[in-house]
C-alpha cells in the first residue's frame, strides 16, 4: 500500500461525488489503507491536497487506535506526527489524530512533550497539547488537561482557544467542581470564546454567573 495508491482511489472515490466528497468516505479509504508503511503515510502527507493530507492523518490514527498496532509502530506513529507537525497545519487535522496518535501513545509515558507543545510558537502544535489529553480524560485522569488549560489560557489564536475551551468543558463532565474552581480564577480574564465554549454545557443560572463575571 502506498501513498500514489491512495491519492488514486481517493481520486476515483470523489469522481463520484458532484460535491466536495464526505470526510466519512475519506475516513474509511484510510481504515482500508492502516497497513500503509508509516513513510508512506509522511509522503501522503507532504500532499498539499487537504483531502489526501485528510487521509494521512486518518490512517495515523487509525494505526494508533489498533490493538493488533505493535508498540514499536505506534511509536514511529507517533514520531510521524510530531516530527511533521508543521505539515498538520489546520484545527481538523489535530483533532482527528491527536487524541490517540499523541495522547494514547504517551498516556502511560512522560508528559512532558506535551507541555512542550503548549509552549510552541506554531499554534496548531499548541491545539495539538490541549487535545492529545482527551485520551486521558476518557480515562479519568484532568489535572494535564487543566494544567495545560492554564498555560494555554490567554492564548491570542481562535482555534486554540476554541480547544481549550471545549477541551475544560469534557474534564469538566468528570468533575464539574474541579470545572468550577478553574472558572472562578480564570473566567472574567480568558477570552470570551474560550469562556463560552467552557460553559456550554452548565445550567443557565451557572452560565449567567460566569459571563457576569466576564464583564465585571
Amino acid at each position: 500500500m502506498t501513498a500514489k495508491e491512495f491519492k488514486t482511489t481517493l481520486d476515483l472515490i470523489t469522481q463520484e461525488y458532484v460535491a466536495k466528497i464526505p470526510k466519512r468516505e475519506i475516513f474509511s479509504l484510510a481504515k482500508e489503507f492502516i497497513r500503509m508503511p508509516v513513510n508512506e503515510v509522511v509522503e501522503l502527507l507532504k500532499s498539499k491536497n487537504e483531502d489526501h493530507k485528510l487521509g494521512a492523518i486518518s490512517v495515523l490514527d487509525w494505526k494508533a487506535r489498533h490493538k493488533k498496532t505493535s508498540t514499536d509502530e505506534k511509536k514511529e506513529v507517533y514520531k510521524a506526527y510530531i516530527n511533521n507537525h508543521h505539515l498538520i497545519d489546520y484545527w481538523g487535522l489535530v483533532d482527528r489524530a491527536a487524541p490517540y496518535v499523541v495522547g494514547g501513545y504517551l498516556y502511560d509515558k512522560d508528559r512532558t512533550p506535551l507541555y512542550r507543545l503548549a509552549k510552541s510558537k506554531m499554534p496548531m502544535e499548541r491545539r495539538t497539547a490541549i487535545v492529545s489529553t482527551y485520551y486521558f480524560i476518557r480515562k479519568d485522569e484532568i489535572d494535564d488537561t487543566f494544567k495545560i488549560a492554564k498555560i494555554l489560557i490567554n492564548d491570542k489564536d481562535e482555534y486554540v482557544q476554541k480547544a481549550v475551551g471545549s477541551w475544560i468543558r469534557e474534564a469538566g463532565k468528570r468533575d464539574e467542581s474541579r470545572l468550577k474552581e478553574f472558572l472562578n480564577k480564570y473566567a472574567a480574564s480568558m477570552p470570551r470564546v474560550t469562556l463560552r465554549y467552557t460553559i456550554e454545557k452548565l445550567d443557565r443560572e451557572t452560565k449567567d454567573y460566569y459571563l457576569g463575571l466576564k464583564t465585571l
